[in-house]
């Protein structure tokens, strides 16, 4: 016996949509513009001086600084961590393909904080290279190298995630038709390959750098928290928390939230180029 076939009225169809999308648009309300929109509430409550005070202390610019310096250096090496990394999984077949896709994931899975502990027991003074480095005068652990070692880890994926998928689909086929013409390997590179992923390529590094400007877990293990030197601008708002100065921390939670912002509306802009 064949099942009735429900047929719904358009009305009922068109009224279920603007439920969906109306219980869609006050839940992004209330758990993400919400809690925005108090960040910059909280931050501007005893008026502009004061928030420029806070911004301008030289504490919280230091934070900046030192958190723009990570950035600048772990988006380029994770860039081309990513392209080599997807070129040679996608471009050529070779003997443990299969766990080398699994070591790209493997910060997806490790909570930074063991990351950080790991490099502690790696680096750190009573770690397993932590006599050598001090021999030879070497600081990794509580300085910038320690930052920037764990927050590669921690971004490492990105961009290799967003440009994999693309170079396995479009096959080696342009690539080989290049050598044929006499290309060499940069000029395959640049000519042929790079084009074709750039756009993911630039996501990429979009989602890398906003990981790596909010990070907060294992850059907290190593870095030590010491004021002014090794506080990067997501311990510098823990902080200025424990110190009670609320306006403060809201004001450099704000610095934070406009560069989320910022990443968000370039991600949009690079999806939609991406889809024509």
């Amino acid at each position: 016996m064949t099942a009735p076939v429900v047929i719904h009225a358009p009305g009922q169809s068109r009224r279920g949509e603007r439920m969906l999308i109306a219980i869609a648009v006050v839940l992004t309300l209330f758990f993400v513009a919400a809690p925005l929109a108090y960040i910059f509430v909280r931050a501007f409550s005893e008026g502009w001086r004061v928030y420029a005070a806070n911004i301008l202390h030289p504490m919280t610019l230091h934070a900046i600084w030192l958190t723009t310096i990570t950035a600048i250096i772990v988006v380029p090496l994770n860039v081309a961590f990513g392209i080599a990394a997807a070129w040679a999984v996608a471009k050529h077949r070779f003997p443990g393909r299969g766990i080398l896709v699994t070591i790209i994931e493997i910060p997806f899975s490790i909570s930074p904080i063991i990351a950080g502990i790991c490099y502690l027991l790696l680096y750190g003074r009573q770690g397993l290279l932590g006599p050598w480095l001090q021999a030879n005068d070497l600081q990794v652990m509580f300085a910038l190298p320690g930052i920037v070692l764990v927050t590669m880890f921690v971004t490492a994926p990105f961009v290799a995630r967003e440009v994999l998928p693309l170079m396995q689909a479009q096959g080696s086929e342009q690539e080989q038709a290049a050598v044929t013409l006499g290309a060499n390997g940069w000029q395959i590179f640049t000519r042929v390959t790079l084009p074709n992923i750039r756009w993911a390529l630039l996501y990429g590094a979009v989602l890398c750098t906003a990981r790596a400007v909010g990070e907060f877990g294992g850059v907290s293990v190593v870095s030590g928290n010491v004021r002014g030197q090794t506080n990067t601008l997501p311990l510098h708002v823990e902080l200025l928390f424990n110190d009670l100065n609320a306006v403060g921390a809201f004001a450099a939670a704000s610095t934070l939230t406009l560069i989320a912002i910022l990443a968000l509306f370039v991600k949009a802009l690079l999806e939609g180029r991406r889809t024509r």
